[in-house]
C-alpha cells in the first residue's frame, strides 16, 4: 500500500509535472490568458509574460497552447534549455516548427522561407503563434535583434507572427539588450504568488482531480502550508506531496498542522 491507496487517490495529486488536468483556474491566470489571447487576435506582436520560480509560467504557456485552436492558429512551444543558443539556430527551429520545407543556410534566403511561410498562414486564416519559455537564458543582443526583425514583417491588420515571451524577472534585462525590442512590448503580465484563500482552493481543486472524496488537510494544515509556501505553487505541491507521504507513514486519516510544520523542517522552509 502506498498513499494514494490510503487516502483513495486515483494519482498523485501533486506532482510538479505540468499536467493540464491539473490546471487551476485562478483569477490571476484567468485573467492573463484573456489578456494573451486579446494580443494575439488583435496581432500585437509580441506579449510578456514574466514570474518567479514556481509561480505557474510554463503551466500557464501550456494552457494557452492547448486552448489555441488548430483550425485558426498556428502555434508552438519552444522551450529554451541552455544558454547556448545562436541566432541561426534559433531561426532555423522557429522555421522548422513553422512548417517550412526544404529549410535554406543562407539566411537571406531563410527569412524569406518564413515570410512565405507567414503570409500562406494569413492566406489560410490562420494566425502564427510563437511561445518560447525560459526566454531569461537567451541572453544574446543578435537573438533579441533577430526577434526584432521578425516583428517587422506586418500586414494591414497587424503583425504576421506573435511572439509570448515567457521568463524569469531577468527577461527584462534581456529584452533591454535591444531597446527597440523592449519599446515592441504590447502586453506585459507578472504572475505573483496565491493568496491565502487560491492557495485553499488550489489545493482543494488538485484532490478533487486525482480523485480525492473529501479534503484531506485540516484549516491549520492549510494555514500552515501558505505560511510555507508564500503561495508558490510549485512549493505547495513539494509540501503537500510529502506531508502525504508522512501522513500514510503515520497512519493518520486527515493531515494536520503538526505535520506541514515537519515536513517544512525537512524541506528547509521557514515560513518568512
Amino acid at each position: 500500500m502506498d498513499y494514494l491507496e490510503f487516502y483513495n487517490l486515483k494519482e498523485q495529486p501533486f506532482s510538479n509535472v505540468v499536467d493540464n488536468r491539473f490546471y487551476y483556474k485562478g483569477t490571476q491566470h484567468s485573467e492573463a490568458l484573456v489578456r494573451l489571447k486579446y494580443a494575439i487576435d488583435t496581432k500585437k506582436g509580441l506579449a510578456v509574460v514574466i514570474g518567479d520560480i514556481g509561480t505557474g509560467k510554463t503551466t500557464l504557456a501550456r494552457r494557452l497552447l492547448e486552448e489555441l485552436d488548430e483550425s485558426a492558429y498556428e502555434a508552438i512551444l519552444l522551450v529554451v534549455i541552455h544558454s547556448a543558443v545562436s541566432a541561426d539556430w534559433l531561426l532555423k527551429k522557429l522555421s522548422i516548427q513553422l512548417g517550412v520545407t526544404d529549410v535554406k543556410e543562407d539566411k537571406i534566403e531563410l527569412l524569406s522561407q518564413i515570410y512565405k511561410r507567414l503570409f500562406e498562414l494569413s492566406e489560410h486564416g490562420r494566425t502564427a503563434v510563437i511561445i518560447i519559455d525560459e526566454v531569461q537564458m537567451l541572453r544574446s543582443k543578435e537573438i533579441m535583434e533577430e526577434f526584432r526583425g521578425l516583428l517587422n514583417m506586418e500586414m494591414a491588420e497587424g503583425k504576421m507572427v506573435n511572439f509570448i515571451f515567457v521568463g524569469l524577472p531577468e527577461l527584462d534585462n534581456v529584452l533591454a539588450l535591444d531597446e527597440p525590442l523592449k519599446q515592441r512590448v504590447a502586453v506585459k503580465i507578472t504572475l505573483r504568488a496565491l493568496s491565502e484563500e487560491n492557495t485553499k482552493a488550489y489545493i482543494t481543486h488538485r484532490l478533487q482531480v486525482a480523485g480525492s472524496p473529501r479534503n484531506l488537510f485540516t484549516d491549520g494544515a492549510m494555514k500552515a502550508i501558505f505560511k510555507y509556501s508564500n503561495g508558490v505553487p510549485r512549493l505547495i505541491n513539494t509540501i503537500c506531496d510529502n506531508a502525504l507521504l508522512d501522513g500514510y507513514l503515520f497512519k493518520t486519516n486527515a493531515i494536520d498542522e503538526t505535520i506541514i510544520k515537519s515536513v517544512a523542517v525537512d524541506l528547509g522552509l521557514n515560513g518568512e
